[in-house]
C-alpha cells in the first residue's frame, strides 16, 4: 500500500510530467507520417498556448522550507528525461533514416519536431540539473547538452549569463531594438568564446593552462564527438544530417527563450566597470500555468536570477511592482520574437514603461541600447 502522503507528493508533481506525453506524439509521427508530423511544434506552441488561455495563471507560492525529501517526484521528471530523450533521439535516427513511408521533406519536418522537443525541453532541463550540486545530476546536463552539441552552454551560463546578465558582458542579453535574427548570430558566436574565456581564466587562478585536461572543454568536445558518431553509426550519413539538424533547431529555441527571457532589461551602470546586484526586476516573467508545467517554471525567471540554487518548484512568482511581466506565455511570446515588427511594438513599450519605473534618474538609454557597449568593462 503506498502511503497517503507519497501519493500525495505524485499528484502535486504530476502536472510537470506533462512532457512525457511528447514521446508518444515523437512515435506517432514517425511511424505514421502525414499529418502527424506536426504533432511536436503545433503541441509545444499553439496546444500550450491555448491552454494557457484556458488553465490561467499561477501567482502562488511554495513554501520555500520545502524539505529536499518532499521535492522527490518533481526531481525525478529531470533525472528521467535523460535517458528517455538519448533513446527517442537514436531511436527516432534508425527508424526515420530508413523509413520508406516519409519523404525527404517529411524526414526533416519530422526532426524539425525533434529538435523542438530536446531544445524546449532537453535543454530546459540540462538547466535545471546543471545548477545542483550533485555531480550525478550534472553530468546528466552534460548529456542533455551533447545532444544538441551546445555543451559550452553550461560554461556560459555558470559563469558568464548568471554573472554578467542586463551587462555589454552577456551575450545572452538582448539589446533594447534588437531584432532576433541579429541576436542570434551575435549569441552563437559570443556564448562560445565567452565561455571558453571563463574556464580559461578558471584554470589560470589555479596556475593552469588552458590546455589542462581539467578544462571542461576537453569532455564537452569528447561527448559531443560520440554522440555525431554514434548517430552515423545508426542512421549513416541521413541519420548525421537528420541529428545536426534537430541539434541546430533546438539552439535555436534555447535561443529565442534567451532573447525574450531578458530583452531590453539592463542593470545600472555604477561606474568603474561595475554595475548594481542582479534583482527580479531584471528579467521577465510570466505567471503562464499550462507553459510552466512543460517548462518546470522556467518562466518565474526573475526568481531564478535572484535565488540561482533554487530547484524548480521552489521558485517564487514575482508580482509586476517587483519584476516585469510579459504579456502572454513562451509559446506565443517565442514566436513573435520570429516576426521583429511584431515583437518591437509588443515589447519596446514596455521596456520603456519598466525604465521609467525602475530608472527614472537615467535620461540618455543610449549607451545601454547598444550590442557593442562603450561602458566601460
Amino acid at each position: 500500500m503506498i502511503p497517503a502522503t507519497e501519493v500525495a507528493k505524485f499528484q502535486n508533481a504530476l502536472p510537470f510530467w506533462l512532457s512525457l506525453l511528447l514521446i508518444p506524439m515523437a512515435l506517432i509521427g514517425a511511424t505514421q507520417g502525414g499529418w502527424t508530423i506536426a504533432l511536436l511544434p503545433v503541441t509545444t506552441w499553439i496546444l500550450f498556448s491555448i491552454f494557457d488561455a484556458l488553465v490561467g495563471l499561477n501567482k502562488e507560492n511554495a513554501d520555500l522550507s520545502t524539505s529536499e525529501a518532499q521535492l522527490s517526484w518533481y526531481k525525478a521528471i529531470t533525472l528521467i528525461w535523460t535517458p528517455l530523450q538519448f533513446c527517442l533521439l537514436y531511436w527516432m535516427i534508425w527508424y526515420v533514416s530508413g523509413a520508406g513511408h516519409l519523404s525527404t521533406a517529411g524526414k526533416i519536418w519530422m526532426f524539425f519536431g525533434v529538435g523542438v522537443v530536446t531544445g524546449t525541453v532537453g535543454i530546459n532541463y540540462s538547466h535545471e540539473l546543471m545548477h545542483q550540486k550533485d555531480k550525478g545530476e550534472r553530468f546528466l546536463a552534460d548529456v542533455l547538452l551533447a545532444m544538441v552539441l551546445y555543451s559550452h552552454f553550461r560554461s556560459e551560463h555558470l559563469l558568464v549569463h548568471h554573472r554578467y546578465v542586463g551587462t555589454p558582458r552577456d551575450p545572452a542579453t538582448a539589446r533594447y531594438n534588437e531584432g532576433f535574427y541579429r541576436f542570434f548570430p551575435r549569441v552563437l558566436r559570443r556564448s562560445l568564446k565567452s565561455a571558453f574565456r571563463a574556464e580559461k581564466a578558471m584554470l589560470a587562478r589555479k596556475d593552469k593552462p588552458w590546455s589542462d585536461f581539467d578544462n571542461p572543454f576537453f569532455r564537452y568536445w569528447g561527448m559531443q564527438g560520440l554522440m555525431l558518431l554514434l548517430a552515423l553509426w545508426i542512421g549513416g550519413w541521413t541519420g548525421l544530417g537528420l541529428f545536426l539538424w534537430q541539434a541546430f533547431v533546438a539552439i535555436w529555441q534555447l535561443e529565442l527563450v534567451n532573447y525574450i527571457e531578458h530583452y531590453g532589461l539592463t542593470r545600472k551602470h555604477l561606474g568603474d566597470g561595475k554595475y548594481e546586484h542582479v534583482l527580479p526586476q531584471h528579467s521577465w516573467n510570466a505567471a503562464n500555468k499550462a507553459t510552466n508545467w512543460l517548462l518546470i517554471n522556467l518562466q518565474r525567471h526573475s526568481d531564478h536570477h535572484y535565488k540561482p540554487d533554487r530547484r524548480f518548484p521552489l521558485l517564487q512568482n514575482h508580482p509586476d511592482t517587483d519584476a516585469p511581466q510579459l504579456p502572454y506565455g513562451y509559446p506565443l511570446m517565442t514566436m513573435a520574437a520570429m516576426v521583429p515588427p511584431i515583437w518591437r511594438r509588443v515589447m519596446n513599450p514596455r521596456v520603456r514603461r519598466w525604465r521609467r519605473m525602475y530608472y527614472p534618474e537615467i535620461t540618455d538609454w543610449k549607451p545601454y541600447n547598444k550590442a557593442h557597449n562603450p561602458i566601460p568593462r
